[in-house]
């Protein structure tokens, strides 16, 4: 079974959905369905590519202005969902965090894909997602994605590469194309084994309904 999951690693709903996913495989092997080998694969959408890279901006004054609301209101809107992912075991400071643009995150996805499989890939998205939700890091900047990516093992000489180059943009840019080809909107989103698809953070409940339905199809 293949599990393309499209996401962003400054998306508090995509780390959510991530965990309900991994939640409802454990309960089906659990229960003694038969999941074969379970692939997940993550694709690259990202929430505003138009996000200035070294921005210093922070999230709450981003969100106060897309919504129309006051700062405090943006800040409990935050809270809420950062009560959320608290509820599933992650940990999110999203008042601290900035508004950083992505793309060369996503970059370096694949490059953790192609020389470490899907492993080395989910490594390097949790060490960003805390990076940015928990550390309060600018995961645009070049400095804080070499040292993400190298702790997590990636080749430093790679990962330079990456960064200072244009590798890998294309693959980001056929990512965005396939979920929108998919008819995906917004992430997360999930496909399994190109059939099923779940759209945002679905409780575990629909996450087990739609992989029982794979399993037996």
């Amino acid at each position: 079974m293949i599990i393309e999951v499209w996401s962003d690693v400054v998306c508090p709903w995509c780390a959510i959905g991530r965990v309900r996913l991994d939640t409802a495989l454990a309960q089906l092997a659990g229960a003694g369905h038969d999941l074969g080998e379970v692939e997940v694969v993550l694709r690259s959408f990202e929430l505003d590519p138009n996000a200035p890279v070294g921005s210093s901006e922070p999230m709450v004054d981003v969100l106060a202005g897309k919504y129309g609301v006051a700062p405090g209101e943006a800040a409990r809107m935050m809270a809420r969902t950062e009560d959320l992912a608290a509820a599933e075991g992650l940990e999110m400071h999203m008042g601290t965090t900035l508004h950083s643009n992505t793309v060369d995150a996503h970059r370096l996805l694949h490059l953790a894909l192609e020389t470490g499989g899907p492993d080395l890939q989910r490594r390097l998205n949790a060490a960003l997602v805390d990076a940015h939700f928990r550390d309060g890091l600018d995961v645009g900047e070049h400095a804080v994605l070499r040292k993400v990516a190298i702790e997590v093992g990636l080749d430093e000489s790679d990962v330079s590469d990456v960064l200072d180059g244009g590798r890998y943009a294309d693959a980001v840019a056929a990512d965005v194309r396939q979920a929108r080809a998919y008819g995906a909107t917004g992430v997360p989103f999930f496909v399994i084994d190109q059939k099923y698809g779940v759209s945002g953070a679905q409780p575990v409940e629909v996450f087990t309904q739609v992989l029982e339905r794979a399993i037996t199809s």
